[in-house]
């Protein structure tokens, strides 16, 4: 089994860093890989802002992807085929490949590398959070968010 998720790890952490090509790669390696997008976290000045990872557990491979949770039309959009592989907010999980879910993922992705590809700013707290384009960012018309609202 070690095998096989050493082989799963592979081919997430390479959709990954291919469906979110503008994320800055911070950490590679056997176990998996963290991107962060080239901007900071709105809530914590000075400290880059996490677009995502894949990391290599015991007996699964978690792939995190941010957006899904500070975007909720982003989450929307999640195949109901993937969404029985998320646990918690923001994470999937996988214990072999599957090319079928690796393709809705990679879609996911993309998408939600769209939805970071420009700064950000939040409101509220938990569940009550919500994205807040400037007014620039959100004339441009990018990805879910374009209107300016998750």
């Amino acid at each position: 089994m070690s095998g096989d998720l050493d082989s799963v790890a592979r081919a997430l952490t390479a959709l990954m860093v291919r469906a979110a090509p503008d994320m800055t790669v911070k950490a590679a390696g056997d176990r998996g890989v963290h991107l962060l997008a080239g901007w900071d976290n709105p809530r914590m000045p000075g400290q880059p802002m996490w677009f995502g990872g894949v990391q290599r557990m015991k007996n699964y491979v978690s792939y995190h992807l941010m957006p899904v949770y500070s975007h909720a039309a982003l989450a929307a959009t999640i195949p109901p085929e993937l969404k029985t592989r998320m646990q918690g907010k923001s994470c999937f999980n996988f214990k072999v490949e599957d090319p079928a879910l690796f393709d809705q993922l990679e879609v996911l992705t993309r998408a939600a590398a769209a939805a970071y590809a420009q700064p950000f700013s939040l409101e509220g707290r938990g569940r009550e959070t919500r994205v807040v384009r400037p007014a620039s960012a959100s004339s441009a018309g990018s990805g879910c968010c374009a209107a300016g609202r998750p």
